[in-house]
């Protein structure tokens, strides 16, 4: 359009698609699916087991029974997989439960693959929940020493893989560790069982609910000395390029929502499969605001599922994925 000699541009109008739902569904860059989530789980001994974690509402603690009625729930709803977090009946300084062929985990990854044969079973591989003292290794005076507590971590996820795990998740941060695992599951044939590493793993705040429920709070201390200062986002480029290197088939980046930048730097680097996981903390921000009324509870949880899609991550881990899963059916 002109007038006289002068052009007037057309006014821009970016609401024109916003403007009806079908139009909005239309351009949408980002999709979330069920078929992103794993649901974290917590098993724990006895029988007829199911106890809601006073920090972490409509989180459980299950026995192996109720464990494996809650996976069948959990495939019947189109989430592929489960990540297993056990409590064991009898703790030591060296977690030796960690690594017992029957051990808790041991013994709730047969019994899932026994009647949800289809479900990912995805095994935590760390000895925090296992240890007397708490650390995710051993303990020599005051130092969490590394190579000893390595080669622990690389027989636990042995015995992962001898009970039928699908997918082993090293979560402890220790050096080497990717390596040791997977020198240890080729030599045992287990080369086709693939590695999540907790790859860019920070030492958050957000873990105290966690901590409850998997009673794994350190007795004294902290894991500052193998989990990332949270200032930093170039050292977790090295380390999960170190991960990778060493035979990590997935790299995860924990927490989610304060770290999104580092999502999208690790999706934008390496462009490996990459998993965000959504930690007890945000998670119970957001139900404790739900139930107080001061959010929309579903809105704010698909909101924030949304944003580590958006940031990069192909695999999220959330206690929401059942919650989210309803929703995402229409259920």
């Amino acid at each position: 359009m002109t007038n006289g000699s002068t052009i007037i541009e057309p006014f821009k109008r970016l609401r024109r698609l916003r403007m009806t739902d079908a139009f909005r569904s239309m351009v949408r860059e980002t999709e979330l699916s069920v078929k992103d989530f794993i649901y974290p789980l917590f098993v724990v001994p006895g029988t007829n087991v199911k106890h809601e974690i006073g920090s972490m509402p409509g989180v459980y603690h299950f026995s192996i029974d109720q464990l494996v009625r809650e996976c069948a729930d959990v495939y019947a709803l189109g989430i592929p997989a489960v990540i297993l977090f056990g409590i064991p009946e009898h703790k030591d300084e060296v977690g030796s439960e960690a690594y017992a062929p029957d051990g808790i985990v041991q013994r709730a990854v047969r019994a899932i693959k026994k009647e949800v044969p289809k479900l990912i079973v995805v095994t935590d591989v760390c000895l925090c929940e296992y240890t007397s003292h708490g650390h995710c290794g051993i303990v020599r005076g005051e130092e969490i020493v590394n190579d000893e507590s390595i080669a622990l971590l690389a027989k636990e996820a042995l015995s992962h893989a001898e009970a039928g795990a699908d997918l082993i998740a090293p979560s402890d941060m220790f050096d080497g560790r990717i390596g040791a695992i997977r020198s240890i599951l080729d030599a045992n044939s287990f080369q086709n069982v693939p590695i999540m590493s907790y790859a860019a793993k920070y030492a958050s705040g957000f873990y105290g609910p966690f901590r409850e429920a998997a009673d794994s709070t350190p007795a004294f201390g902290d894991r500052r000395s193998h989990q990332m200062d949270p200032a930093n986002s170039d050292e977790a480029l090295r380390e999960v390029e170190q991960d990778i290197l060493e035979g990590a088939d997935i790299v995860m980046v924990k927490p989610a929502l304060s770290y999104l930048d580092i999502i999208r730097r690790v999706k934008d680097r390496f462009a490996m499969p990459t998993a965000a996981y959504n930690v007890s903390g945000e998670y119970s921000m957001i139900k404790a605001a739900g139930r107080n009324g001061w959010i929309d509870e579903p809105r704010v949880m698909m909101e924030v599922l949304v944003s580590m899609k958006r940031a990069g991550a192909d695999i999220i881990l959330t206690y929401f994925a059942k919650d989210a899963a309803k929703l995402l059916k229409n259920i």
